[in-house]
């Protein structure tokens, strides 16, 4: 894959030099519109304006979309105003929207100038919902039928307006604009022609809202397996539809934002190479700074302790191994209730058994865990089994902890309203830090007294 994609670009570079514009135009219609815009992120901004104006006018509005802002941005100011106008009639409205969200303010007002009126009047409409609504990402090019057309005015109507739609493989049935039923076309093409829809339509629909938040329509298409599903407004009127590509690019998003939250980073639209070194250090020191100074806690801990470090020195070389094994004890924990909690599996009302579970599985990984150390620390340290059994049982006592911890954070951030991610490694890990201290001296200064 990636030789042939060097080889295209490499061939557009040549064919672009040789002025072969007529091979350039037939090379371009055989590539997919992903495929292009990787090609034309590796060209200059001349470059790409000449094979963009190549391109077909469908194509040009699948490849404007797919593309990074950035370069978006420049081949907005690179085109004529009647350029802009042919690809901004082929783009459908909620990807015209999602567009002028990435774009600066006199973009914008470039690229609204270039639709017409009854377009702008959609665009605003759905730049007036919350940005992480399903509202914002909905499209309102459906297909809209009525109860008492037959299935042959149905095919007809899809005939005439359906090039004009993102989907047609559903069609809504309504009602004074109200949503009363669904049909597939499947079950348009296998009925007869005379039938009324109302006798074919499922009235049984799935549907959300507005306001609702566009993760959990996202889940939805994707727990349901829906191609798309409708968005009905506060008076319960069909409004739009949101479609199973948006809601990739959703859950897309918010796996994203997940990942860089749990890894201690700010979460950042941009791609890694599209954003400045300035703005990834900026995204990263934040947390940093906070989790050296939470550490702090730990070496107060430390000091506390200093007299029994001093009694027994040996003490010291074991406390890497106790909060490495439980800051990954706990990080597993975290990573599965986080993954549980947005996938839909998990939620708040489940934390006993979520800890129940925790529980048990310590005990296991904590007897295997203390057993091996037991043993090691028996042979090199000249068979003192008071210090083997003692770091036994604070392996058992840590891992149960970071167990706990590690499952219980996550579960009570999703109940305050909180982001879960937030309760990943990093900080998991510094919690449990001072935790494992506290622990360990703890049961060391009981078992030998000191």
């Amino acid at each position: 894959m990636g030789q042939d994609r060097k080889f295209d670009v490499e061939q557009m570079t040549e064919l672009l030099e040789e002025h072969n514009f007529k091979q350039l135009k037939e090379e371009l219609e055989s590539m997919h519109p992903v495929d292009i815009v990787d090609a034309l992120d590796e060209l200059d901004k001349k470059q790409r304006t000449l094979i963009f104006r190549l391109l077909a006018k469908e194509e040009a509005a699948e490849v404007f979309t797919d593309m990074e802002s950035d370069m978006r941005e420049d081949l907005i100011n690179a085109l004529t105003d009647s350029e802009l106008e042919e690809v901004m009639e082929e783009m459908y409205v909620d990807d015209t929207v999602d567009v002028l969200e990435e774009m600066p303010a006199n973009v914008v007002d470039r690229l609204l100038m270039a639709t017409d009126e009854d377009t702008r009047k959609k665009i605003n409409a759905l730049l007036q919902y919350p940005e992480d609504s399903a509202g914002s990402i909905m499209n309102v090019e459906y297909i809209s039928l009525r109860r008492e057309m037959t299935v042959a005015d149905a095919i007809l109507k899809i005939r005439q307006v359906g090039i004009n739609k993102e989907t047609i493989y559903t069609c809504y049935v309504t009602e004074k604009k109200k949503l009363i039923g669904m049909v597939d076309v499947k079950d348009l093409l296998t009925a007869g022609e005379s039938r009324k829809i109302e006798e074919i339509m499922d009235d049984n629909v799935l549907f959300a809202r507005t306001l609702d938040d566009q993760e959990y329509v996202a889940n939805m298409i994707n727990k349901y397996g829906l191609v798309a599903i409708p968005i009905i407004d506060h008076e319960d009127c069909l409004v739009g539809i949101v479609t199973v590509d948006d809601a990739m690019l959703v859950l897309q998003d918010e796996t994203t934002e997940d990942i860089s939250i749990m890894a201690g980073v700010s979460p950042n639209e941009d791609s890694y190479f599209g954003t400045s070194v300035f703005r990834h250090a900026k995204n990263r020191s934040l947390w940093l700074m906070l989790l050296m100074l939470s550490a702090t806690v730990t070496g107060e801990i430390l000091g506390y302790y200093e007299d029994a470090m001093a009694v027994m020195p040996v003490l010291i070389t074991f406390i890497p191994m106790l909060m490495g094994t439980g800051g990954n004890c706990g990080s597993q924990s975290s990573t599965l209730v986080i993954r549980g909690l947005a996938v839909g599996e998990i939620e708040f009302k489940d934390i006993f058994r979520v800890i129940f579970k925790e529980i048990r599985i310590a005990l296991i990984v904590g007897l295997l865990l203390s057993a091996v150390n037991g043993i090691r620390i028996y042979l090199m340290y000249e068979q003192n089994l008071m210090l083997a059994l003692a770091l036994g049982v604070t392996m058992i006592a840590v891992v149960a902890m970071a167990k706990c911890i590690g499952c219980i954070l996550p579960l009570l951030a999703k109940k305050l309203g909180l982001d879960p991610a937030i309760m990943a490694a990093p900080l998991i890990t510094t919690i449990l830090d001072t935790c494992t201290i506290l622990v360990y001296f703890n049961i060391v200064t009981a078992f030998f007294h000191i």
